[in-house]
């Protein structure tokens, strides 16, 4: 796979791609207790898009990645585009109920919290329909609009047609060395809604050789039954703030072929301690909803990323655009310094940039500094709007540390960061309001500033 930069159409041939690359005896997904191959998702898939109502939009609020899997694969079939949020809050399902009316939501339940119709989603293990080969789709067919996580601002709703998302899960199985002869296992611990999971553990299995597990996997003894389940090799798709948890844990896991982590900056201590105490290696994913992910790196042995094959990056006033096959050129919302058009560092998120007393700093740094302080199990920095405008405005640390006292974890602090950017206020919390994903949208930090107070 290539892809050109400049090119006129973000699509190249095929114009029409299968919606599953696998056998039919292929196994795509498994649950403590059951295998579902190729052939009987297809089946599910096909009766469940005969029952489907007509209309333009579906909103999958699935939980269960088997039915988020069945209920995406069937709105595909029916030409219908998917609306993805990877922690729908109520305040964003009335605002979808006013913006897409037609809509109708797909569920495992019936869901009160939304003024949509909701079509219930079941799945029985049906048997597949022989060789009967999967549907072509069009590549430049809309397959979904991915709702960002809210971390930066109000989610906002980014396009993503099928050639786009068959082509990075292609370039993914690539990176990972994903081998046919050995599938791999993979065990999520984020949603399918969200890009992350939604390429990683819900799409792969349907062009790759590898199999998604099905159920609970967020606290670590769920992790632990989970990845047993699996067949080897297996890999663990996680995130740094549940990797910390796994790590605090006495879980004692089985053999792992690999972990990825994204969503958040993975400090190179963290995963160093997690390849010690597992024998394994670690890898992150960079990545974006607006662009999917483009880019790995181990973060033990790498300091610079990799972006996968067929996607490259050119510099541009203000920020750096990036070129994938079946996606339009996309802008970087991070800032990231180029070694090469494959290759490049990561500075952190333009807005997550703060200057103090002639010095530079991220937030992602000094949370990653707080973070390191003995005895701190969560924690972030938090600046306020008028930082740059108000020079006696200052930032505010909110800790989880049940065992160390404020003056304790300034005493540390001062001893990491610039004077500078030691903060007004060290607030302790007994959990900071992080979403299923592990990030702390910027509402929630709102939330957080209108109850403790501006600094």
């Amino acid at each position: 796979m290539s892809a050109a930069c400049g090119s006129s159409s973000p699509f190249s041939p095929p114009d029409r791609l299968p919606l599953l690359g696998r056998a039919p005896e292929d196994e795509l997904y498994r649950t403590l207790s059951v295998r579902i191959t190729a052939g009987q998702f297809l089946a599910a898939a096909r009766a469940l898009a005969a029952r489907l109502p007509p209309a333009p939009y579906v909103v999958n609020l699935c939980h269960n990645r088997l039915y988020v899997a069945v209920g995406f694969a069937a709105a595909l079939l029916r030409g219908q585009v998917s609306i993805l949020a990877g922690d729908p809050t109520e305040q964003w399902l009335k605002a979808l109920a006013r913006r897409y009316p037609q809509a109708y939501v797909l569920a495992e339940a019936p869901d009160l919290r939304v003024a949509l119709p909701v079509h219930i989603v079941g799945f029985e293990p049906e048997r597949g329909q022989g060789d009967d080969a999967p549907p072509l789709l069009a590549a430049d067919q809309l397959a979904a609009l991915v709702l960002t996580s809210g971390s930066t601002g109000e989610p906002v709703p980014h396009a993503k047609h099928w050639g786009s998302l068959v082509a990075r899960t292609l370039t993914a199985a690539e990176r990972f060395q994903f081998e046919s002869d050995a599938p791999a296992g993979i065990v999520g611990t984020v949603p399918s809604q969200h890009m992350y999971g939604l390429e990683s553990t819900l799409l792969l299995p349907w062009h790759a050789p590898a199999a998604s597990f099905c159920g609970d996997a967020f606290y670590p003894s769920d992790i632990l039954a989970a990845l047993q389940t699996m067949q080897e090799p297996r890999w663990l798709v996680t995130t740094p703030f549940q990797l910390r948890a796994l790590l605090a844990s006495e879980v004692s896991l089985p053999p792992l072929a690999g972990i990825i982590s994204a969503t958040a900056p993975l400090s190179a201590d963290q995963a160093e301690a997690a390849e010690r105490r597992w024998q394994t290696k670690v890898f992150e994913i960079f990545g974006a909803t607006e662009v999917g992910a483009i880019a790995t790196r181990r973060t033990t042995a790498e300091e610079e990323w990799q972006t996968y094959s067929g996607i490259t990056l050119a510099a541009e006033e203000g920020g750096v655009r990036v070129f994938a096959e079946g996606t339009p050129p996309g802008r970087l919302a991070d800032a990231i310094a180029l070694v090469d058009s494959t290759r490049f560092r990561l500075l952190g998120r333009r807005e997550d940039l703060i200057k103090r007393a002639g010095k530079r700093a991220s937030l992602a740094g000094l949370t990653q500094a707080l973070m390191e302080i003995e005895g701190v199990e969560d924690g972030i920095f938090v600046a306020p709007e008028n930082l740059d405008s108000e020079p006696t405005a200052r930032l505010t640390a909110y800790v989880v540390a049940p065992t160390r006292s404020v003056a304790e974890i300034r005493a540390a602090l001062s001893q990491k960061i610039e004077p500078a950017f030691l903060p007004r206020r060290i607030i302790k919390l007994e959990r900071l309001p992080r979403n299923a994903t592990g990030k702390l949208p910027r509402q929630a930090l709102r939330a957080l500033s209108a109850r403790f107070g501006d600094p």
